[in-house]
């Protein structure tokens, strides 16, 4: 097995004060550093983010519940952890592998170290490691299981990591998600001024129901920059229970694990489709894609970080998005009624979808960032506009369909799309 140590990678370790801890992975592989955080045991998958900044959104994202998380770039921590940059109420990884941790962070909003971070919160990391060896080995060999720990003693390491379930194996959504319904209000922002939410008419603002199946605050901060009133709910809020809060829209939200284990998910999507417009993001995209019948299947090393390119089919534009996922939507079998709106041109999968007929669009991808660019926050837009369509005629099973409006702005949008020269595209 591999095993790198700080006697072969001296400058890698040499963090004073601090016992030895180590990450095993599943095929026997050691790597030995320094302890970062708590000095208990973390199981999870492992996997790796190219982001080069935004380690407290990540340690945060409830979409790293159930996993190990190894950021590449080298320095995590020199900007510190302030009172702000979460996405959601606590620490979600169950590791945190770094190769080296800055203990003396420079910014004015700074108060306290990712090491004093972690341990505050109970989370173990491992400092003073080859972050480079260990992200070769998952693109090369996929994601696997690790365990971060101070044992020695690898074979027994092993043992306890083999004793539990993998990832994958269990629902992981329940863990992160909300317990009762909430009405959400940043108080930081205070009184905002009207925005896509607003009703036509100007008297009151468009209520969105959010399906929390790991969301992220920025979402729920985009939603209500635009003017929205944003309720939250249990992932496991049955449709009825989402259609009594008197939803404008519905949001399905990104989270952790395989959306093949969330049945119920998937038939609530089932029943909340043509009863009102629904945007699905990450996982909320994958259930929506299943509740029509499509399938989804496990990436060998998944998408994440600030840096993948995706292209809008219907306008040929391509977008810097931010990513987080380890599963994707099928292309084979892809039902009939729903088509594909954007593609990963690194490596073709699926990553947007709207229903034919339904006012229903979903994205592979984060348009809320946090961390990463924010090109496509305009989807949120894009959502709020498909709100504001009327429904039918009563008698005609409350059915959506898009608006002549829509269809020529996306007409209009591949014109100057087509116009532009490809060199100039972004």
């Amino acid at each position: 097995s591999d095993r790198q140590t700080p006697q072969e990678n001296r400058e890698l370790a040499d963090v004073e004060g601090r016992e030895p801890a180590y990450l095993v992975l599943e095929d026997g592989s050691v790597y030995e550093g320094r302890r970062l955080g708590a000095a208990g045991e973390g199981v999870g998958e492992v996997v790796f983010n190219t982001s080069m900044t935004g380690y407290q959104e990540m340690l945060t994202d409830p979409s790293y519940g159930g996993q190990i998380l190894v950021p590449t770039y080298p320095l995590i921590g020199n900007y510190g952890i302030n009172s702000e940059d979460w996405e959601s109420i606590r620490i979600q990884v169950n590791g945190f592998v770094v190769r080296e941790d800055c203990d003396l962070p420079s910014h004015p909003d700074a108060e306290m170290t990712v090491d004093e971070y972690l341990l505050r919160n109970g989370v173990p990391g491992v400092s003073g490691v080859d972050t480079r060896a260990i992200t070769r080995k998952l693109r090369s060999h996929g994601v696997m299981m690790g365990i971060v720990t101070p044992r020695e003693d690898v074979s027994e390491a092993l043992r306890v990591l083999g004793s539990q379930p993998r990832y994958g194996e269990e629902d992981v959504v329940g863990a992160v998600s909300t317990a009762a319904p909430y009405a959400w209000r940043d108080a930081k922002r205070g009184t905002l001024p009207a925005g896509r939410g607003e009703s036509k008419a100007g008297r009151a603002r468009r209520r969105i129901v959010v399906s929390d199946y790991g969301v992220k605050q920025n979402i729920l901060r985009c939603l209500e920059r635009r003017g929205c009133e944003v309720m939250v709910v249990p992932h496991d809020a049955s449709a009825e229970e989402i259609l009594g809060h008197g939803p404008a829209g519905v949001l399905l939200s990104p989270g952790p694990g395989d959306p093949e284990l969330l049945d119920g998910c998937v038939e609530t999507a089932r029943a909340l489709a043509g009863q009102v417009p629904i945007f699905g993001i990450c996982l909320g995209h994958q259930v929506i894609a299943r509740a029509f019948g499509g399938e989804t299947f496990k990436l060998k090393f998944g998408h994440r970080g600030g840096n993948h390119s995706v292209k809008d089919v219907a306008t040929g534009n391509v977008y810097v998005t931010a990513q987080n996922h380890g599963y994707a939507v099928s292309l084979t079998g892809l039902p009939d009624e729903l088509e594909v709106t954007h593609i990963d041109l690194s490596d073709n999968t699926c990553e947007g979808l709207r229903h034919k007929t339904l006012p229903i669009m979903t994205i592979q991808y984060h348009s809320e960032a946090s961390p990463g660019p924010h090109d496509s926050e305009y989807l949120f837009d894009r959502f709020l506009e498909m709100v504001e369509m009327q429904p039918l005629p009563a008698g005609e099973d409350k059915r959506w369909v898009r608006s002549d409006r829509d269809g020529e702005k996306d007409r209009a949008h591949k014109s100057r799309a087509e116009a532009t020269p490809e060199s100039d595209r972004c």
